[in-house]
């Protein structure tokens, strides 16, 4: 074995546990094909443990994750605790604390995976979105005033700061000269009505592009960016732009390149450690039907192995995923597949 990685595995809520299964035994199958070695460490977070307990996201479970090589993620999200909760303490405070400010989701259609948009194949949609992670309106303050009155105020304020602009746009510009596809990198914002947000992303950004003369640029308004992205995908290369832009384009990316069943994501901190996770959700009315899609979460292990730097073992898992899309799946779609969770995850390895 050349290194061994310490990956932090939070199973979560919902079919978290039945997806993180089969990613686990992806990595463990590209393990022994590729010789690379993971220590796995089980964290009990979610909805299920808060209320079991009432812990949410313990000071030295933050500070054991924050030691890890990355983090796998299956899924938060519980319907008898209060919205809000769980996004609030657990899943926004691991961005904040651990500053994950990199939210990474390529959108990418294979070969075998039907999209909505007409006329369009996996040549046409293969990009990927840079999302600003830790800033914006989520980590905004607020307030109401005579709230509940005829006369209440809701106040939501989002927070720019020079340094987390730039090094979100500098990491957007380094990732498109790795990725080497078209060279292109299209900021998102909305100048015309967000006009000190966006002139700050506007301004940062073409400061920037001074350092990159290899990488061409564009901008789009993020109303005629999503316009785009559905009647003519293939004009993009990377996307950067801030954390709710990037929230909202994302999931107009996961419907054009298959659906949820698909797609991954990541959040990283270049200079520490990173998450992985599927974005579809918790699921709860799929959980322990062994329905579930674990193709995003085996998907979110490939761009952890990815991001360890692990090329060989990254490839030989994409590949694995190719076929598996390509030559086994009948649908998408939770209990379409032809196939239960366990068995495309048993597909997976095959190929491997």
């Amino acid at each position: 074995m050349s290194k061994e990685y310490n990956i932090a595995v939070i199973p979560g809520d919902g079919t978290g546990p039945e997806v993180v299964t089969e990613g686990i035994k992806a990595l463990e199958a590209v393990s022994r094909k590729c010789k690379v070695a993971f220590r796995f460490k089980e964290f009990r977070l979610g909805g299920e443990h808060y209320m079991e307990n009432g812990t949410l996201l313990p000071d030295d479970v933050l500070e054991e994750l924050r030691e890890m090589d990355a983090i796998f993620l299956g899924a938060i999200g519980h319907s008898d605790v209060k919205p809000g909760i769980l996004e609030k303490e657990i899943l926004l405070k691991l961005r904040f604390e651990l500053d994950l400010y990199i939210n990474l989701r390529p959108v990418k259609l294979f070969p075998g995976v039907e999209t909505p948009l007409k006329n369009k194949g996996p040549d046409d949609i293969d990009f990927v979105v840079v999302r600003e992670n830790t800033e914006g309106i989520y980590a905004g303050g607020g307030g109401f005033f005579k709230k509940g009155s005829p006369h209440e105020v809701a106040i939501q304020e989002s927070i720019n700061t020079r340094k987390g602009v730039e090094r979100c746009i500098r990491y957007a510009f380094e990732y498109c000269k790795k990725r080497n596809k078209d060279r292109h990198l299209t900021l998102c914002a909305k100048t015309n009505v967000l006009i000190y947000e966006s002139d700050l992303w506007y301004r940062v950004f073409e400061e920037v592009q001074k350092d990159y003369p290899d990488v061409q640029t564009d901008y789009q308004h993020v109303d005629a960016l999503c316009m785009w992205m559905i009647k003519n995908p293939e004009q993009f290369d990377v996307i950067v732009t801030n954390n709710i832009f990037g929230d909202i384009i994302t999931d107009i990316g996961a419907i054009i390149q298959g659906g949820l069943g698909i797609a991954a994501g990541g959040n990283i901190n270049p200079e520490g450690t990173a998450m992985f996770e599927p974005i579809g959700g918790s699921a709860p009315k799929y959980a322990g039907t062994n329905k579930i899609n674990p193709l995003a979460a085996i998907s979110a292990v490939q761009m952890m192995l990815d991001y360890l730097g692990e090329n060989e073992a990254a490839e030989t898992l994409l590949e694995s995923i190719k076929r598996v899309l390509e030559y086994d799946l009948r649908s998408m779609d939770a209990g379409k597949m032809g196939f239960g969770t366990s068995q495309v995850g048993d597909l997976v390895v095959s190929y491997i």
